[in-house]
């Protein structure tokens, strides 16, 4: 597979592995709404994403992501003027983190256009698989010409389309439109509902299925020219018997077949094509913008008809979606409309002067972009957060204030490769594979000082929840020898020197 090479590639290609694990710290000032495992997270993306592995991993169903396009503008809220080489250095270990992150059966969406629409697709194909290769959307983005541009008006822009494993994935079917079912009729009041008459020949030849046909005017047809009828003709006889050819109101047309609504796929399969009228455009984003911010309208948001779009083919209710360039926030307002779950990240300050604002707005009931169509009446809530310090300092220490369950997290993690899904009130982190792992750490075992309980002693075995099997214990040291620890089948870590450092 051929493989994009540029100045720089080889420590984009480590840097996701060297990015230290930072703690996400709360701001509770800034959170709003009800108790929530919605995120909303300010800080550098790439540190962020690598936060989120240890409780995220494979959790999440779809991504988007709209990076800054490197168009060579410098936009107000972020710099979107870097070198070529460096733009693909900073997309490289992202793109490496989000895909970790990503479900087995789950999507990622990239919007970029044509200035490095064509290098990230070689980026894709080498970190997600060209295999999975789902496709590229093209969106129409603008309604009229840019009379002043030199060459061509651009009115598109691209979404490109990878699973995580394109085997296991498939695509929702969008629902039918208002206009699709008008199609429908009930002429001759059927009781199974309304239907359309649908041809009743077909291209692929077939003796037995070319026979004349006399209706019930009399006159009596053939199947047109090179084709012929899409039936045996007793299979034709029956499904007259059950009322499904239709000769028209006065018995004299060339039979047709009913095809009730109620029998056709309740969905349509998408197409590649999105045109504004369906999923909006850039004035349309901008309309949307102004109305939680309209002293600092954000420069390039995204109308929340195409995230909604994306979230119907992607995902069910309650699926986790994840928007690591969140700008103005429509990812996340568009998935809490949609009862998603969702997680945005965003470096600048319009974390807190857009984002915030804008999902308050929803959950208190805002009633613009998708809000009629998806009946949105409000509720719900999300967190803040910011990136805190690493869980280590300057000498791979654990700092002091590190509580049970942050390490809790990253030591299963660690070992698992898996997301922690524990309360952080129990020295059993859980089992993976046969294997049991328990840490001893920070007053776990109700000591009355967090410094107690972190040896491993008959004492603390004997209280420890019990496991009939391979054992990893995390703790401050043993006091069993080595033949009682292959008795008890324990593999004893010291904390802090046998814990992993990202």
């Amino acid at each position: 597979m051929p493989e994009l090479m540029w100045n720089g590639k080889e420590e984009a290609v480590k840097a996701a592995g060297r990015v230290p694990y930072r703690l996400l710290k709360e701001d509770r000032n800034l959170g709003y709404g009800d108790d929530s495992e919605n995120m909303l997270i300010q800080g550098d993306n790439l540190a962020a994403l690598k936060s989120l592995l240890p409780y995220y991993k494979e959790r999440v169903k779809c991504i988007y992501a709209d990076p800054p396009y490197n168009t060579g503008s410098a936009f107000e809220h972020y710099d979107d003027n870097v070198e070529h080489s460096t733009w693909l250095s900073l997309m490289y270990p992202r793109l490496e983190l989000l895909r970790e992150l990503l479900s087995e059966d789950g999507s990622i969406w990239i919007s970029i256009d044509d200035d490095e629409g064509q290098y990230i697709k070689v980026i894709c194909d080498e970190i997600f698989g060209r295999n999975n290769f789902v496709a590229t959307v093209v969106w129409e983005k603008k309604y009229s010409p840019q009379n002043d541009a030199k060459w061509l008006s651009d009115s598109h822009d691209y979404v490109l389309v990878y699973a995580r494993n394109k085997e296991l994935w498939r695509p929702n079917l969008l629902p039918r439109t208002d206009e699709m079912d008008k199609r429908y009729k009930n002429p001759d009041n059927d009781p199974r509902g309304v239907w359309k008459p649908a041809d009743f020949s077909v291209r692929t030849y077939n003796k037995d299925n070319d026979y004349q046909i006399t209706l019930p005017s009399g006159r009596v047809v053939n199947p047109p020219q090179g084709r012929c009828w899409g039936s045996s003709y007793d299979e034709y006889l029956s499904l007259v018997k059950e009322n499904r050819i239709w000769f028209g109101k006065n018995g004299n047309n060339v039979p047709a077949r009913k095809k009730f609504l109620n029998e056709v796929k309740q969905g349509m399969v998408a197409k590649t094509i999105w045109y504004r009228t369906e999923v909006g455009d850039n004035q349309e984003a901008k309309r949307e913008s102004r109305e939680f911010n309209s002293d600092s309208v954000f420069a390039t948001p995204k109308p929340e008809r195409l995230l909604q779009r994306i979230l119907q083919l992607s995902t069910q209710k309650s699926d986790v979606v994840l928007d690591a360039f969140l700008g103005s926030g429509t990812t996340a307002a568009v998935a809490h409309k949609m009862n998603r779950r969702y997680i945005g990240i965003e470096m600048g300050d319009h974390a807190v002067t857009h984002c915030v604002p804008r999902l308050q707005k929803v959950i208190d009931g805002e009633q613009g972009g998708i809000s009629k169509a998806v009946n949105w009446q409000g509720g719900g809530g999300f967190r803040f957060y910011r990136l805190g310090e690493t869980l280590f300092d300057e000498y791979e220490i654990i700092r002091p204030d590190i509580n049970f369950l942050e390490l809790a997290a990253h030591i299963w993690f660690t070992e698992t490769k898996r997301p922690y899904s524990g309360d952080g009130k129990s020295p059993l982190l859980g089992v993976h594979n046969g294997t049991a792992y328990y840490l001893l750490y920070n007053g776990i075992l109700g000591d009355k000082k967090p410094q107690s309980g972190n040896v491993l002693s008959r004492k603390v075995m004997s209280i420890l929840p019990p496991y009939d099997g391979p054992k990893v214990i995390y703790g401050e040291r043993t006091l069993f020898g080595a033949a009682k620890m292959q008795q008890l089948q324990i593999t004893f870590k010291h904390i802090p020197t046998e814990i992993k450092v990202y």
